[in-house]
């Protein structure tokens, strides 16, 4: 697979499975047993309901639906066993064609953090090897500790080996525990958090409640440059959907861009105390705001109303812009507050090892413990948040339609064939 298909929904090609009238349930038997067909009846829809939605001419009889590509030849095959024919078809202009991400391998354990939000649009880009880098960065900057992350890669390791087994549910979620895990002993070093402030491992770049400051601007710069990431896909994305009107004017394509991008460089200028960022990035902004407002207009109607509508929504925009980057400053306090618990643990368990030391390990687990369960879910929680609403909101502007192929039950004399889709 080149990078580019990698980087794009599953291929889907619109054909016609064809047949003899006489021989079409036989047919059919075929395909539904194969289950990777997309037919214009419900996914279970019984056979004879299937058979008289086929268009029939004479002798033979034809329905139309979609499949993935890499299976087109295979299916053929096995329906030309049965009397039938595959046929290629051109793709309607005027119908989306279904979504279906790859689900082999790591990126089928990958994928339902980009399908629990919604349905990746045919046209878009497959953003799920971005989506989970960004997760697992934002989860190991608020739970940064290289013991924590240590058990998080351990607990990974036993659900790569399917354990515990009364959990089969949980399995493929070993790599987000894994990446996770890795995650928090990087920002463990770099915070000198080892179960807490023990010691253990130097500061490699700064401790969390000795300079909030610094975390929290690291934070937001943070924040901006996965902002960056998601505008960039968004333009992609929005000129795959609709060309270049829906690319230049909508709020998450070049328009939101240039103003996101305009902001930042203003910034950039005056803190650096440098003219020609300021003035660059004043340029940008503003013609962000122009294209945002021209579309907004033209939505709404033109007109006196239409005028006040299109300020209004641009007033929002711009609200929203600086909420989306005030946001990421909840990786540092959550950060802060992972390092405070740590601190409030360690600080416990040395002041209670001279007196009553077995007292002092029961803190020092117990503790650990409580901060891992409850910080852990803390971070997973607030780092999705962070992925849905201020990163996914610029992928995304529709929600396409899923794969949905027709299926029949198998049989003891019928073996099902797996789909091959990934």
């Amino acid at each position: 697979m080149n990078w580019r298909a990698a980087l794009r929904p599953v291929r889907m090609e619109r054909v016609a499975i064809v047949a003899a009238t006489r021989s079409l349930d036989d047919v059919l038997r075929i395909v539904g047993r194969a289950g990777v067909v997309e037919l214009s009846t419900p996914p279970d829809a019984p056979l004879p309901a299937v058979s008289k939605s086929a268009v029939v001419r004479g002798e033979v009889a034809a329905l139309a639906g979609w499949t993935p590509a890499k299976v087109v030849s295979e299916l053929a095959g096995q329906v030309a066993g049965g009397g039938g024919a595959v046929v290629p078809l051109a793709r309607p202009r005027d119908q989306e064609a279904p979504s279906l991400l790859r689900s082999e391998g790591l990126r089928g354990s990958l994928a339902p953090l980009v399908s629990t939000y919604g349905t990746t649009p045919y046209a878009d880009l497959d953003p799920t090897p971005l989506a989970v880098g960004a997760y697992v960065l934002m989860f190991g900057m608020m739970f940064g500790d290289v013991g924590h992350g240590l058990l998080l890669v351990v607990a990974a390791a036993a659900l790569y080996r399917e354990r515990p087994r009364r959990l089969p549910r949980l399995h493929r979620a070993w790599p987000f525990a894994a990446g996770a895990g890795l995650a928090s002993m990087v920002f463990g070093l770099l915070y000198g958090e080892f179960f807490g402030p023990t010691g253990v491992v130097p500061v490699l770049w700064v401790r969390p409640l000795t300079d909030p400051i610094g975390l929290l601007a690291a934070a937001l710069a943070g924040g901006a440059l996965l902002l960056a990431v998601a505008y960039l896909l968004g333009v992609v994305n929005r000129w795959r959907e609709g060309g270049w009107p829906a690319t230049l004017y909508s709020p998450a394509g070049v328009a939101g861009a240039a103003l996101f991008f305009g902001l930042g460089l203003t910034l950039l200028g005056w803190y650096a105390k440098l003219g020609w960022p300021a003035v660059l990035g004043g340029v940008l902004a503003v013609s962000g705001l122009l294209l945002a407002f021209t579309g907004f207009y033209t939505e709404a109607g033109g007109g006196a109303s239409g005028i006040a509508q299109a300020l209004v929504q641009l007033f929002d925009v711009v609200v929203r812009l600086g909420a989306n980057v005030a946001s990421f400053a909840r990786l540092a306090a959550f950060g802060l507050t992972h390092a405070a618990i740590g601190a409030i643990v360690w600080s416990a368990t040395t002041g209670l090892w001279a007196a009553v030391p077995v007292v002092a390990v029961a803190v020092f687990l117990l503790g650990n413990v409580l901060a891992l369960a409850i910080e852990g879910l803390v971070a997973g929680v607030q780092a999705l948040r962070l992925e849905y609403y201020e990163l996914f909101s610029k992928v995304f502007q529709a929600e396409g339609r899923p794969f949905r192929p027709w299926h029949l039950p198998a049989t003891p004399q019928e073996e099902a064939v797996p789909c091959p889709c990934g």
